[in-house]
């Protein structure tokens, strides 16, 4: 007779994903995810497999809900550089707030880059994020509010790309003055 599982995964995946994002995959033994999320090892490769897959899962995870985040704020802009403003500088502000975290998306490229399973889950959600970049910009081409010379695609990926070194200087504690100068720059290439 099979044994009734005794946890929630979706719990014990939003859990592992903290403690990937606070310690890195390499730092993060079988031994922290089985105390973290209090099951046996049985249970453990019974729901996720191998630590491999569950930090997979864990990154899917993690980029569905920063991706929800950005979407929603996109879709209910009326205007485009206010809704920008509003996502870097919630980056920002995350950032310094606890600049050790950064994003779990640059901390696995950085780190699990080389690794193919994880490296397209990086490109993946980098693609995401300029897709949805790219559809909001479009909009607000289309409403007159970035001028004709202006390509959405290549702004999209300009912040993408822009939004990745932003997480990457708040790990290295440039502190908010380096950042908000940053942002400013980057803001004038919606006009």
């Amino acid at each position: 007779m099979a044994r009734i599982r005794e946890f929630d995964v979706d719990q014990a995946v939003d859990r592992a994903m903290d403690l990937f994002w606070r310690r890195g995959y390499a730092e993060t033994s079988l031994q922290d995810l089985l105390k973290e999320l209090s099951i046996g090892s049985g249970s453990f490769y019974a729901a996720f497999g191998s630590k491999e897959q569950l930090y997979l899962r864990a990154l899917d995870r993690y980029s569905a809900l920063q991706a929800d985040d950005l979407v929603k704020i996109l879709e209910q802009a009326t205007e485009i550089r206010p809704a920008v403003r509003q996502i870097l500088g919630a980056m920002i502000e995350a950032d310094l707030a606890d600049p050790t975290r950064g994003c779990l998306v640059v901390n696995t490229a950085t780190e699990c880059g080389n690794q193919p399973p994880a490296a397209e889950r990086v490109a993946a959600a980098m693609r995401h994020v300029e897709s949805s970049l790219a559809g909001a910009l479009e909009r607000a081409k289309s409403r007159g509010e970035l001028s004709a010379d202006k390509n959405p695609v290549e702004l999209a990926r300009f912040l993408t790309t822009f939004v990745q070194g932003l997480r990457v200087v708040g790990q290295a504690r440039l502190g908010r003055t380096f950042t908000e100068d940053a942002l400013t720059v980057a803001m004038r290439a919606l006009d």
